[in-house]
C-alpha cells in the first residue's frame, strides 16, 4: 500500500474539485480549493520527499480557452520531478510524447480509449505501440450503478457499458502497467470511501492499483488497507492540509508506507 500524491490542474491553477461537477461548457467546476502556488511547488514537495508513482491531471479538455495553461502547469510539474509523476487528462497517441519528454514516468489514458460506451481495441494497441505498456496507466474511474461499477470518460461526464472487475482488469491488464480509479460519487467531497469498490479493487491479484475518492481521515486508511488487502495504493486530495484539509500528508504518507512494510512481512512469512 502506497500513498501516490496528485496535482490536479483545472482552468491553469491547481485545484481540488467535486469530481463529478466538471462541466466542458465555460469550463466550469465546483471548487474545494485553489492554490496560489504553482504545479512545480507541489511536485518539489513530492520530490523532496522521495513520494514517486503520483499523477499530474489535466482537468480541461484539449481544445478549450484554458487547456494551454493547464498544460503548461503540468509541464512544470513534470520537469520539477522528472521520473516522479504520471501525467493524465486528455493524453492520446499524438501529444502523449509531450509529458513524456517533461519527466512523466507513465502517461494515464481513459477517454481515448473508452469511446462511443466501450473499449476500442485498436486505440488502445496504437496507444500502447506509442508509449510501451511500460509507460501507460489506463484509468478505470467509475460510477455506481445498480449492476456494479460502470467506467466513466469525459471528465467522468460520460458513462461506458464497461464495468470495473476482475474479468475486465485481467483483459486490460495485457496493454498497461498500472490502473487509477477514481470513485467519481465521492471524488472531492471528502465524506466517506467507496468501500464496496474498494473490496473489488483488493480481490485483484494483478498489476498495481491506484484509489482515489472520499478519503477524510486516518482511519479511512485502515479501512483501505483491510478492504485492499495491502494491494491497493491510495490518492488523498481535498482531505490533505496541502490542499486546505485537516490531514497532514506527511502523516498519511507515514502511515501507508508502514501498512505497505508491514504487509512486505506478512508476505515474506508466507
Amino acid at each position: 500500500m502506497e500513498f501516490r500524491p496528485c496535482i490536479d490542474i483545472h482552468n491553469g491553477r491547481v485545484k481540488q474539485i467535486v469530481g463529478g461537477s466538471l462541466q466542458d461548457e465555460g469550463n466550469r467546476a465546483k471548487e474545494n480549493f485553489v492554490s496560489d502556488r504553482d504545479a512545480a511547488c507541489f511536485a518539489e514537495i513530492y520530490r523532496n520527499a522521495g513520494i514517486r508513482g503520483g499523477h499530474v491531471i489535466l482537468l480541461n479538455p484539449e481544445g478549450s480557452s484554458c487547456y494551454n495553461a493547464t498544460k503548461e502547469q503540468a509541464l512544470k510539474a513534470l520537469r520539477a520531478y522528472p521520473g516522479g509523476l504520471q501525467a493524465g487528462g486528455g493524453i492520446h497517441p499524438e501529444n502523449a510524447a509531450d509529458f513524456l519528454e517533461a519527466g512523466a514516468s507513465h502517461v494515464i489514458v481513459t477517454s481515448y480509449v473508452f469511446r462511443d460506451g466501450r473499449i476500442h481495441y485498436d486505440r488502445l494497441k496504437k496507444m500502447a505501440d506509442a508509449v510501451g505498456k511500460e509507460r501507460l496507466v489506463l484509468d478505470l474511474s467509475c460510477r455506481r450503478t445498480q449492476s456494479g461499477f460502470r467506467i466513466a470518460t469525459d471528465r467522468w461526464q460520460k458513462l461506458t457499458e464497461e464495468e470495473v472487475g476482475e474479468e475486465l482488469m485481467e483483459r486490460l491488464s495485457a496493454w498497461c502497467d498500472e490502473f487509477l480509479v477514481h470513485a467519481v460519487d465521492v471524488e472531492g467531497k471528502a465524506g466517506g470511501m467507496d468501500e464496496g469498490l474498494i473490496a473489488l479493487l483488493g480481490s485483484w491479484e494483478g498489476k498495481p492499483v491506484t484509489y482515489a475518492g472520499g478519503v477524510h481521515s486516518y482511519e479511512d486508511l485502515e479501512t483501505l488497507h483491510r478492504l485492499g488487502r495491502n494491494r491497493v495504493n491510495v490518492t488523498i486530495g481535498s482531505a490533505l492540509d496541502l490542499f486546505g484539509g485537516s490531514l497532514s500528508w506527511k502523516k498519511a504518507a507515514e502511515i501507508c508506507a508502514a501498512y505497505g512494510e508491514l504487509g512486505m512481512a506478512v508476505s515474506a512469512v508466507f
